[in-house]
């Protein structure tokens, strides 16, 4: 035997209700104003972000951004080097701001955001990857040698 469905709070004003059918019986939706502010007040079902965790991903966000900015600024290490950190430190800064502002883990939406940021990384790392091939190869393709002479046009 199958449970009827749970009742739900129904507005007075004809327009804004709606029937369903199920299978065991009609049950009356409502769509007033009231009740769509508390269907979406359903803190078990979305990770929204504490106050600490705000604060700790701004910490986390302001040294990310001082350290390199503190490298630059002072000329303390080769500059490749310094620009090798500086990649570094921004992925890093990148993964601080999707957890700790926009809310990604492998729990979200049902895993469905990781596996979305994952196809992302591998288009760009596809697109990234296909066009350094392109360019080095037209670079070392359609340069002229050294010791061929260059003749002016006619």
């Amino acid at each position: 035997m199958s449970k009827p469905p749970a009742k739900t709070p129904v507005s007075k004003s004809p327009a804004s209700r709606t029937r369903v059918k199920t299978a065991d019986a009609v049950a009356v939706k409502d769509h007033s104003a009231d009740s769509h502010e508390t269907d979406h007040l359903d803190h078990e079902t979305h990770n929204h972000g504490s106050m600490k965790g705000y604060l700790v991903g701004f910490g986390l966000a302001v040294v990310l951004t001082a350290i390199p900015f503190l490298l630059v600024m002072t000329g303390a290490l080769d500059p490749r080097l310094t620009g090798v950190i500086i990649v570094g430190f921004a992925v890093v800064q990148i993964v601080v701001h999707m957890i700790f502002f926009l809310h990604m883990n492998a729990k979200s939406e049902g895993g469905w955001t990781i596996l979305a940021l994952i196809f992302t990384l591998i288009l760009v790392a596809i697109a990234l990857s296909g066009s350094l091939w392109v360019m080095y190869h037209l670079n070392t393709n359609m340069m002229p040698e050294h010791g061929m002479p260059m003749n002016p046009a006619p």
